[in-house]
């Protein structure tokens, strides 16, 4: 992890190429409707652009409750996302939440991943405790930058694997 951190203080990426990698896997997948997102933290693939071309999608992001992660529909990040814990953008508190059930699928941020789905988080084990409870088949994605692809991430048992990651 330490150095993954160090790494990512390296300067941030054009994210666009890996967005428009994520817009084609979606195509793909129309029946995918829920979508959860993140907002990027520095080092991290911001999906913002992405969001905003498309509009026909509902897309979720997770506000921190305690230990846990919850996820709130977002209809307009610039105004509904907020400063909140460990300085992350979430939703306000007002905005409508939903089970974690609903979701259709993950977009998930991570320090690195690997080829067998392998995502080394940031060591809260915020996505690992919420991705225990999704539906089985919801479809987990890692999102990175293509330097952020390591040959192992070392998962532990408790870590939930990625069904495909996007870089």
């Amino acid at each position: 992890r330490s150095e993954m951190r160090r790494i990512l203080r390296g300067g941030e990426q054009d994210p666009e190429p890996v967005c428009r990698q994520l817009e084609r896997w979606l195509q793909e997948r129309p029946s995918l409707k829920t979508l959860g997102v993140f907002s990027a933290l520095p080092g991290e693939v911001d999906l913002s652009g992405l969001v905003a071309r498309h509009p026909e999608r509902c897309w979720v992001y997770p506000r921190v409750h305690g230990d846990e992660l919850a996820f709130h529909t977002v209809e307009n990040p610039g105004t509904d996302l907020i400063p909140g814990a460990f300085g992350i953008r979430e939703p306000r508190p007002d905005l409508t939440e939903l089970p974690v059930e609903s979701i259709d699928a993950f977009f998930c941020p991570g320090l690195a991943f690997d080829k067998r789905g392998g995502r080394l988080g940031r060591g809260r084990g915020f996505y690992d405790r919420l991705l225990e409870h999704a539906r089985p088949d919801a479809i987990k994605v890692g999102v990175c930058f293509p330097w952020q692809m390591v040959d192992d991430t070392f998962a532990e048992p408790h870590d939930i694997a990625m069904d495909a990651v996007v870089f």
